[in-house]
């Protein structure tokens, strides 16, 4: 199976190669035939990849410890659930996994311009994603390959990482990477429209589904990873500005702005040299994501350590920025228009500064998270900020983020006149200011929380005027009783109506982190049985001790009575866990979920007597989080939908 899997990668490796000089060949000779060998042998290193990753799958369900990398993530006491995980737990599964993924979009794109063969673009399409294939591939065959033997036969493997044995590595990992490969594919349209010339608005049309589902994807990643956080690492927050979880929200950022850029070129025929750089800049990022996880250039919990692939790398990434730069250059004249910006009063000069507010936060993020780097070249100390420093910057840019979010849906396009913005703005503003008064009166007086609340209250109340005034309109048109209305107009004009639940889950987002950061209370404390510790209205009494053994761990189990206000509300256990191979024990999280607040409970510590050491938080309007994370992917994909009426009105997210 060794064997197997080297081969398949080899030939995955060499057939790539091969593609390339016969796609090369194709261009040279204008010579179609080895057009379509190409197509043939791009599918083959797919099969191959396949091939080569049931390989791996295999050896570390049958516990091949020989193989170095089945060694170092995988033990027979494993489960078998986390034997199949850990393919991309560490660095040479997941550039396996990476390479795969890769080809199985590659496999997709190639179904999706069978048709397309005549077009100049198309061979420069599969060109480049044939050589971001054979990066990977290179790293796989002659650095860092999976199937590596060692020179003799461990009785047993030394184990996955205990904060990996947790249902999240199965979710996590891999949206991440479809996230980030997705963007390959209008990275290769965007290339091959620069080289050919072809630089009208086909290219973003035929990507969009890609640009959307990459966004998704790596939204979905990211949230998963701070829930992941949450339940697992112990200390009560989803979001740490950890230098890995900004390595995958910088390109989220980019790619969220290209995404509504991208509307305003279909729409207007602008900002296309904009277009272009972006999305160089969001597959450079999703590249350099990749980067920090695997050179050990910067500390995090997330990272593989130093790996020797940082050079290789960084190799990779300045060909793709300096030719996408060259590439634009070279474009730039056939790029630029002559529109403008008919008044900074219009939806156009939102979505344009929308755009700075997202690049700028992107910019700042990046600028903390290589600080550590920045310094040790100035000053030879490596001087690490932390969240403060991305909190005093951003928050402020996020509030500005959200009240453009607001203005948008009252903004026509090209111009507002001043009648249609005051007719616009009267109820909105309106519901805005009772709002504000009415938190202040609550007693909300910190400036940040009750500027995040009286915004979130801004954007909900334009948006439920759009869904109201389209609602109100398809009635008039069809007859239609609003009950009905409503699904009809948000499923015929799901492009249009998308993009506002997008932002409305947006919006439900920064109430959850809101108040879950402003509002937080924590207790910490040592108990002995029946002994009780409070925490804002809750009280904890440890009632019991036990201990028993599951899979591969031993398990430390305190029962714990909970009262709110005096009232009993059931029981929770409080879990400290000895892992098989783990040289430390792993504090488990205790949670208890509604939708007003969240009850955490951690365990740090156990005495000789079993007495324990307890750390408890409230968490008010967590749950707020997820809720709004699911909408806002909701009405991402909702967008981009496909129509069977080529007259329906596609008007994007704003």
């Amino acid at each position: 199976m060794v064997t197997f899997g080297s081969l398949s990668q080899l030939l995955a490796f060499l057939f790539t190669l091969g593609t390339m000089a016969l796609i090369l060949l194709g261009i040279v000779k204008n010579d179609m035939r080895f057009i379509i060998s190409s197509r043939r042998a791009l599918n083959n290193v797919t099969i191959f990849l396949l091939m080569a990753s049931t390989a791996l799958v295999m050896l570390f369900a049958s516990d091949n410890f020989q193989v170095e990398y089945v060694a170092s993530y995988s033990d027979r006491a494993l489960p078998i659930f986390y034997k199949l995980t850990a393919f991309w737990a560490g660095q040479k599964g997941s550039l396996l996994f990476w390479a795969l993924v890769l080809g199985l979009i590659t496999t997709l794109v190639l179904r999706n311009t069978r048709h397309d063969l005549e077009k100049r673009t198309t061979p420069y399409i599969y060109l480049v994603l044939a050589g971001v294939q054979s990066f990977f591939l290179f790293l796989l065959v002659s650095v860092t390959s999976p199937f590596e033997l060692l020179n003799f036969i461990p009785k047993d493997g030394q184990g996955l990482n205990p904060m990996l044995q947790n249902p999240g590595m199965i979710f996590h990992p891999p949206t991440l990477f479809f996230g980030y490969i997705g963007f390959t594919v209008p990275f290769a349209y965007a290339v091959a429209a620069m080289v050919t010339g072809e630089l009208d608005e086909s290219w973003l049309k035929k990507t969009r589904v890609w640009n959307v589902l990459s966004w998704a994807f790596l939204a979905i990643g990211i949230i998963l990873g701070g829930q992941w956080a949450y339940v697992e690492l112990g200390w009560g927050g989803i979001w740490a500005w950890d230098p890995v979880e900004n390595a995958s929200f910088i390109p989220w950022l980019v790619a969220t702005a290209f995404i509504h850029t991208a509307i305003i070129q279909e729409r207007r025929n602008i900002m296309r040299v904009w277009n272009m750089v972006l999305i160089v800049l969001t597959f450079v990022l999703s590249i350099f994501g990749t980067y920090l996880v695997r050179s050990g250039v910067l500390q995090s919990v997330h990272d593989f350590g130093h790996t020797g692939l940082g050079g290789y790398f960084l190799v990779f990434m300045g060909v793709v920025l300096f030719g996408g730069i060259y590439l634009v250059a070279e474009s730039y004249s056939e790029l630029r228009t002559y529109h403008s910006l008919e008044s900074y009063l219009s939806r156009e000069s939102t979505f344009l500064f929308n755009n700075v507010i997202l690049l700028a936060i992107a910019f700042s993020t990046l600028l903390g998270t290589l600080f550590p780097l920045i310094s040790e070249v100035f000053t030879g100390n490596k001087i690490t900020v932390s969240q403060p420093f991305f909190n005093m910057v951003n928050i402020p840019l996020f509030l500005f983020l959200i009240l453009l979010t607001g203005l948008c849906p009252l903004m026509g396009w090209r111009k507002a006149s001043p009648d249609n913005l005051k007719k616009n703005f009267m109820i909105p503003f309106g519901v805005t200011v009772t709002g504000a008064v009415v938190l202040f009166a609550a007693g909300i007086r910190e400036v940040y929380p009750l500027l995040a609340f009286t915004l979130s209250i801004f954007v909900v109340a334009t948006i439920s005027r759009e869904f109201w005034t389209g609602t109100r309109a398809r009635t008039r048109m069809t007859g239609e009783p609003m009950p009905k209305a409503f699904p009809m107009l948000l499923w015929n004009m799901r492009g249009r109506y998308g993009g506002f639940i997008a932002h409305l889950g947006v919006v439900i987002i920064v109430i959850g982190l809101t108040g879950s950061t402003a509002y937080k209370q924590e207790s910490q404390g040592t108990l002995t049985r029946g002994q009780v510790i409070k925490v804002g209205a809750y009280a904890l009494r440890y009632d019991d001790m036990k201990r028993y053994q599951i899979y591969n761990r031993d398990i430390y189990a305190a029962t714990l009575s909970v009262f709110k206000n005096g009232r009993p509300q059931g029981t929770m256990t409080a879990e400290k866990r000895h892992y098989v191979n783990a040289d430390e024990p792993t504090t488990e999280v205790s949670l208890r979920m509604n939708l007003l607040e969240d009850l955490y409970v951690t365990m740090p510590a156990i005495g000789r007597n079993q007495e324990i050491t307890l750390r408890a938080a409230v968490n008010p309007l967590l749950a707020w989080i997820w809720i709004g994370s699911f909408v806002m992917l909701i009405g991402g994909v909702m967008a981009v939908i496909p129509r069977r009426r080529k007259r329906e009105v596609e008007d994007g997210f704003e």
